[in-house]
């Protein structure tokens, strides 16, 4: 069987590679700020809180360097 990082906690598991890039935390970031602008506008105000959640969380993995990147 392959050796692989997993999903998995432990020394193993997911970000026992490095993390996410840059670019596609950059990417993340942006698509989350349009999700939430559209669903805001579509009057969908729980689902739009949400996406604007995820996309603060993506800005601090970002800009504040929350977790490892």
């Amino acid at each position: 069987m392959a050796r692989w990082a997993g999903w998995g906690a432990g020394p193993a598991g997911a970000g026992a590679t490095g993390g996410p890039t840059r670019t596609f935390l950059a990417i993340a970031l942006v698509s989350c700020a349009v999700i939430a602008a559209v669903l805001f506008v579509q009057g969908r105000l729980a689902a739009s809180g949400v996406a604007a959640c995820a996309t603060i969380y993506f800005a601090l993995r970002l800009f504040a360097g929350l977790g490892r990147s």
